[in-house]
């Protein structure tokens, strides 16, 4: 009981500053419980057929978010809100903290299981059905078990191949050397599990496995599953921010990063948080910036050492751009990086204005990618604002759209590449930052790769930022080219105007975040391509508060083309090797995932999930689902089995071959 008194008082002290003791607290947010809540979730907590457990909830989040959450419910998933008076919403949370305590300690979720060796397993029971249980241990390992009649046996991990982190490797390269699927047996993959996430407009985040264990996102959320079956293991969720800007106020999350037993993830209202991966506890929270005034986040961090590297979202709605840097362990920020100077400083004399150096934009929100061995972090930067007019900010505007190369230790810029200067069409270089060690031209070279938004393909010596190579992957008529040191060389009439001016590409982009993928063994970089025009019009609306700040407007000209492709692309030329035309409404947003095995899997314009042949881009498997894929796949090894994974409008898929 002394273990409960502890844990309501700390509970109560947080969310009401009572000083209570424990025994009057319990018997009223117990009939507030009876009253509200048993009904769906069961006397103790742990679910019926009209809403499931609520232990693991309450157990990892503070006593603010269950009450935020109760007082704003959960529409989208059959939880209404309550409007509880302070002390009565207060009483019930502390009896929520009790069934989690007298769960713990008391045997509803504790237990063994026996296994088929003889062994018995003790600890806390995430879940058990007829088919597997997952059990924890007091050393917080996670059991996967399979039922083999009245006992179970061990999952195997081994042989496993992990997929650690947002693009699979600090590269960002999607690229796997997993073979297992392959072109000659692709045809007989299948569907192997599906995880709903339900009540979201679109998922676009990736699935990270670790050691046999997955973790998927939705906004605020976070899952834990067996990567082998999608079971549920755990779930981390606090209340969606109402009121934002931007992607953030759309509802994205694309993911986490590992670091041991330490996860990370960002939540819509610009905080970084830090949580157990086994348990799902909270373990720090720290804000980025003030999300009342647009700030935003929707990357999954990057791990470098003992930091954790973040972006901000929010680019199109005028804010200033930084990208910061924390340590994993302690949460304390480490050092930040301006992507916009401040007014006097070096290269403010790029904008003019300086009142739009306040609000100029390049947010930093697309995960970048790591060299150990140069030691290098690289990070693609955000259009301008206000976007489609820059009467008020004459110059290049840096550093939005380019790529910057920073010391991880200390934020220190080493260089910078800038792709369109003075972008006026929202062409920012939020697209993969690809790092390949490859003979160049006859000689070998540390490679940057990016097919950027403004339809130029570019290869860079990221040692030094130097241009080497730059070509159209897609139409374009707003350049006659790029000079020797890759500055675009701008036609006349391609900037809007307020009668608008037609221009190739369109405000989407030739491609845009959605992953990218280097094959080693074909030579080949492969990539989502959107073939459309737009006709851009500017206006001089001022800069407001809760509103975007694009000063112009964007439609589709009458001979559009506004096609899906997937291309393959010779690194040495730039040219194209082959190309796959997707049918459909130009809707996916899903970028491609090479592997050893000669495939290149995709979502579909159709709505199918789909493979193609490395080499010459036929397709040899397709699986319609019917979704809209706004994801980009990944692949991971459990036992000795490969699995492929993607995000849909639904849930998460795991596609396998036939045991």
């Amino acid at each position: 009981m002394g273990q409960v008194r502890v844990l309501t008082v700390r509970i109560v002290g947080l969310l009401l500053g009572l000083a209570i003791a424990c025994a009057a607290q319990v018997a009223p947010g117990k009939k507030t419980f009876e009253t509200r809540c048993v009904l769906c979730h069961a006397g103790d907590g742990t679910g019926t057929d009209r809403a499931p457990a609520i232990l693991d909830f309450i157990g990892v989040n503070s006593a603010q978010r269950l009450a935020a959450l109760i007082g704003q419910g959960r529409p989208n998933r059959g939880m209404p809100a309550f409007d509880l008076p302070p002390e009565e919403l207060g009483e019930l949370v502390a009896y929520l903290a009790t069934l989690v305590t007298e769960a713990e300690t008391g045997g509803v979720r504790r237990g063994e299981l026996r296994l088929t060796d003889g062994r018995v397993l003790s600890g806390v029971i995430l879940n058990e059905s007829g088919f597997d249980a997952h059990l924890r241990t007091a050393d917080g390992v996670i059991h996967r078990l399979r039922r083999e009649g009245d006992a179970y046996r061990e999952a195997p991990l081994d042989p496993h191949v992990d997929w650690a982190s947002y693009n699979g490797s600090d590269s960002a390269n999607r690229h796997s050397a997993l073979e297992q699927i392959n072109r000659e047996n692709v045809s007989q993959l299948r569907p192997e599990w599906f995880f709903p996430v339900p009540g979201l407009r679109m998922i676009e985040g990736t699935p990270v496995v670790v050691e046999g264990l997955m973790y998927v996102t939705a906004p605020n959320q976070v899952f834990a599953l067996d990567a082998e079956t999608g079971r549920r293991l755990w779930e981390y969720s606090q209340p969606r921010t109402p009121g934002l800007m931007g992607d953030a106020g759309i509802g994205l999350n694309r993911g986490v990063a590992v670091r041991g037993n330490m996860l990370y993830t960002v939540t819509d209202h610009a905080h970084v948080i830090a949580l157990n991966r086994l348990t799902g506890e909270l373990l720090w929270d720290r804000e980025l910036a003030d999300h009342r005034i647009h700030y935003g986040a929707i990357a999954p961090p990057l791990v470098v050492g003992d930091l954790i590297i973040v972006g901000i979202s929010g680019g199109d709605t005028g804010l200033r751009g930084f990208l910061d840097a924390y340590n994993a362990t302690t949460g304390e920020r480490a050092w930040r990086f301006w992507t916009i100077p401040a007014p006097g400083e070096p290269l403010s004399e790029t904008w003019g204005d300086p009142e739009i150096l306040e609000k100029g934009c390049g947010a930093t929100w697309l995960t970048g990618s790591y060299d150990a061995e140069l030691d290098l972090l690289y990070w693609a930067v955000g259009n301008p604002c206000p976007d489609m007019n820059g009467d008020k900010r004459p110059g290049d505007n840096l550093y939005t759209d380019s790529v910057i190369a920073l010391r991880p230790k200390t934020g220190a810029l080493e260089w910078y590449f800038q792709f369109t200067p003075h972008d006026t069409h929202d062409w920012d270089a939020q697209e993969p930052l690809v790092l390949v060690d490859e003979v160049f031209q006859g000689e070998p070279r540390k490679l940057l790769l990016q097919a950027n938004r403004n339809g130029f393909f570019y290869v860079l010596d990221r040692t030094n930022g130097k241009f080497l190579l730059g070509e159209p992957f897609a139409r374009q008529t707003w350049a006659k080219g790029l000079d020797a040191n890759g500055r675009p060389i701008v036609l006349e009439g391609s900037t809007p105007t307020k009668e608008g001016s037609a221009v190739c590409p369109a405000i989407r982009g030739a491609t845009n975040w959605m992953a990218t993928a280097y094959h080693p063994g074909t030579k080949l970089y492969y990539l989502l391509v959107h073939e459309a025009c737009n006709v851009y019009t500017k206006d001089d609306v001022p800069w407001q508060q809760g509103r975007g700040w694009l000063s112009g407007s964007f439609t589709l000209t009458a001979d559009s083309l506004n096609k899906k492709f997937i291309r393959a692309l010779d690194i040495q030329t730039g040219k194209v090797v082959w190309e796959y035309a997707q049918t459909g409404e130009a809707a996916t947003y899903s970028g491609v995932l090479s592997t050893a095995g000669d495939l290149v899997f995709f979502g579909e314009d159709s709505g199918a999930f789909a493979a193609l042949d490395a080499e010459t881009g036929k397709p040899l498997w397709h699986f319609q689902a019917n979704q809209d894929w706004k994801a980009s796949a990944m692949t991971y090894m459990v036992g000795g089995r490969q699995y492929v994974a993607i995000g849909s409008g639904m849930g998460f898929w795991a596609f396998a071959l036939p045991e």
